[in-house]
């Protein structure tokens, strides 16, 4: 089944199979997840062709310096006829929603997206309001140095499963993408590939994915060598040990397998990781790689046997 949507999202995103494995990971350990990259790359393309061939309903925020939090959430308008108040819906009550250049907009809108990508509910007039399920965010971001953005705070980053960046294409496939556009092969001509039950099985197999508690251990090392790294200005936090581990299962899920190997926790470490870290002054000072340091910690923690 799993093999479906990843054929259907390759035929129309073209040229980065580990970023499709990645979106996957994170749809199927309902995670949510961020991608950083220059305009033009794709990003947008891969959520909608992700959405289309689930056959989900998809929304889309466009955040700009001037989008307010109850464009996320939603808000209660007065009925005139009826002299009461109705809730109407936020641009985030979606299946898949895709917040676009989430780092062009002020830090109190960005806030509105901490509770729903928490606890999958928004709270307006202090009414509740759940989410539909499946629920995922899928944010993109330009980078910090681009003009007019604000960066996100490190509570919103760790909301995040994983942040990955897209890069550039090959020339052939840069060819071949230009070739679909030219021909009518957009996202919008996707047609649905497996229905809502058959992914709320698979995301019920992953729930159930045995991982023993020498593996659980594994992970636990990664996440504590972290905290000890002077190199770093602070450690990962515990919601980041959870969704190492529950990446983890999603990995050993798309590998066909039901139990999880240091393999899959070593797989996604520094995906999961580096968004939720930063380096310290003297690390950047002397040119030390993010993602190096993140490695070197996997590469110090004992693997155990299964």
């Amino acid at each position: 089944m799993i093999e479906k949507l990843r054929k259907s999202i390759n035929e129309y995103f073209i040229g980065n199979g580990d970023a499709v494995e990645k979106i996957l990971i994170c749809l199927l350990a309902q995670g949510h997840m961020l991608i950083e990259d220059i305009p033009g790359v794709g990003k947008t393309t891969l959520v909608k062709t992700l959405a289309a061939s689930l056959g989900l309903d998809f929304g889309r925020i466009q955040f700009t310096p001037d989008t307010l939090p109850t464009d996320v959430t939603g808000l209660s308008i007065l009925n005139m006829k009826t002299g009461e108040f109705g809730y109407r819906k936020g641009s985030v009550v979606h299946n898949i929603v895709l917040a676009d250049e989430i780092n062009r907009t002020s830090p109190k809108t960005q806030s509105a997206l901490l509770e729903v990508m928490a606890e999958k509910k928004v709270t307006v007039d202090d009414k509740v309001y759940d989410m539909p399920t499946p629920f995922m965010i899928i944010a993109t971001q330009n980078p910090v140095e681009f003009i007019g953005t604000y960066p996100l705070p490190e509570a919103q980053l760790d909301r995040f499963m994983m942040k990955i960046s897209l890069g550039y294409p090959s020339p052939e496939d840069e060819m071949l993408l230009t070739r679909n556009n030219l021909s009518g092969k957009v996202p919008d001509t996707i047609k649905q590939v497996i229905d809502r039950k058959e992914l709320e099985e698979a995301i019920s197999e992953v729930e159930n994915i045995s991982i023993k508690d020498n593996v659980l251990r594994y992970a636990e090392d990664i996440i504590s060598l972290t905290r000890q790294e002077s190199r770093f200005n602070m450690g990962a936090s515990p919601r980041a040990m959870i969704m190492l581990v529950r990446a983890a299962m999603a990995k050993a899920y798309l590998s066909g397998r039901d139990f999880c190997i240091p393999d899959d926790i070593k797989a996604v470490t520094v995906d999961c990781l580096h968004h939720r870290i930063s380096l310290t002054h003297e690390a950047k000072m002397n040119d030390e790689d993010l993602d190096s340091v993140i490695y070197s910690n996997v590469l110090k923690a004992k693997v155990p046997m299964v």
